[in-house]
């Protein structure tokens, strides 16, 4: 256990399972707060909404001061962070306490960023690939056990779940504290100086002007974010009010994903990128994950959501290439910063995605239900022209991919 890899994937395993612990009782436990008469489903978008704009403020600054003071102490600042919120969550007597709690989770969470930028310190460039999709496993498997944890607690009481994952995220602390060791260890005085300037969220998206290549890969990855905020907002809603699902049926499905999204990290990913080559299996993804979308548009019965299931999982692919691609354009002292910016990216996205798929989800469920997910393919057609002018980039010389991935 003592391998940094494996207590990395743990940490995120468990982080996954926390998360996933609280989704199906938050909105009761919102009810319970805010009353019958309040606007539940605003103050979940809300909540949803300050956590990503702290992630986009904070968690470029928590990227670069694990490249200055190294990865472990920032990762464990950040699973107490995760803690504390827990543990407001599940003791709150009014609504400003979760607000409290988010401000908290999001202003020091950076358990992914930190995460990404340790295993990119500790493996070479052409396993990246495989090791980002054993992360995504491990959130996979989250996804499957925390949603079955979080309603079985959620029938003893409603706080219980709160407890849990504030409990998890203890013992994730004590163990990155006595077994991780930090990856980027560096003599007493030899740490690089972080100005004010790169303790700065909007600074750190500047400076990807710098390296083209980047920028277009980054570009991508805002597309796939944008396209990702679809199904993990409206998957339950348009569930439940498409094809009728039960409570436990959006359970089930929720879970199901996770298994088959756990299965294709962990054992198609890493092959697949070293078959097609990490820019071939990008395509492969964003392809398989529009086409899901789109036939989810046309479906009719509620078992044809399962049925896609693998092919959303297959959507999977384009994550850990992309992120692989993006790794090699900053050098080893950057790479906090490279994935903090990603994460505020992400988070930034995050911010406004879920508030404009529900609105297009109301909207288009009075005119033709499945327009939000044919929407939601057609984002993707965003990335091609960044992915076409990244690989004349680097076919001239002046992208830092590697030109056997084309």
């Amino acid at each position: 256990m003592r391998n940094p890899l494996y207590v990395l994937l743990s940490v995120v395993l468990i982080d996954a399972i926390g998360i996933a612990l609280i989704m199906p009782v938050l909105p009761s436990l919102l009810h319970v707060l805010v009353g019958s008469g309040g606007d539940n489903s605003f103050h979940l978008g809300a909540l949803m909404a300050v956590y990503a704009l702290m992630q986009f403020l904070f968690a470029p600054i928590l990227g670069s001061l694990s490249d200055r003071w190294g990865r472990r102490p920032v990762l464990l600042l950040s699973l107490a962070g995760a803690a504390v919120d827990y543990l407001l969550m599940a003791w709150a007597p009014h609504l400003a306490w979760l607000y409290a709690g988010r401000l908290i989770a999001g202003l020091l969470g950076a358990n992914m960023a930190v995460a990404s930028a340790y295993i990119t310190d500790i493996t070479p460039e052409e396993q990246r690939a495989a090791r980002f999709g054993q992360m995504g496993a491990m959130m996979g498997i989250g996804f499957i056990a925390g949603p079955v944890l979080g309603g079985l607690l959620g029938e003893w009481s409603l706080r219980a779940p709160f407890l849990f994952a504030a409990v998890l995220n203890g013992l994730n602390f004590l163990v990155g504290w006595r077994v991780l060791p930090d990856s980027r260890e560096r003599p007493a005085g030899q740490h690089p100086a972080s100005t004010p300037l790169q303790l700065n969220a909007f600074a750190s998206l500047h400076r990807l002007h710098g390296t083209p290549g980047l920028l277009l890969l980054v570009g991508v990855f805002g597309v796939v974010a944008l396209a990702g905020q679809l199904p993990g907002t409206i998957w339950i809603l348009y569930g439940q009010d498409h094809f009728g699902w039960s409570t436990w049926i959006a359970g089930l499905s929720l879970a199901t994903y996770g298994l088959c999204h756990a299965l294709a990290q962990a054992f198609a990913i890493g092959p697949l990128v070293q078959r097609l080559g990490e820019l071939r299996a990008l395509l492969v993804g964003l392809f398989c994950d529009a086409l899901g979308m789109l036939l989810l548009a046309f479906a009719t019965q509620g078992w044809m959501p399962f049925a896609l299931l693998p092919l959303f999982a297959a959507g999977g692919l384009s994550q850990p290439a992309l992120q692989s691609m993006i790794t090699r354009h900053v050098d080893d002292a950057h790479q906090g910063e490279l994935q903090g910016t990603l994460a505020s990216i992400m988070s930034l996205i995050g911010v406004g995605g879920p508030l404009v798929a529900t609105a297009l989800f109301s909207f288009s469920r009075q005119h033709w239900g499945g327009m939000v997910w044919a929407m939601g393919a057609a984002v993707y057609l965003l990335a091609l022209p960044l992915l076409q002018r990244y690989r004349r980039s680097a076919a001239a010389g002046r992208g830092a991919g590697t030109l056997g991935d084309f």
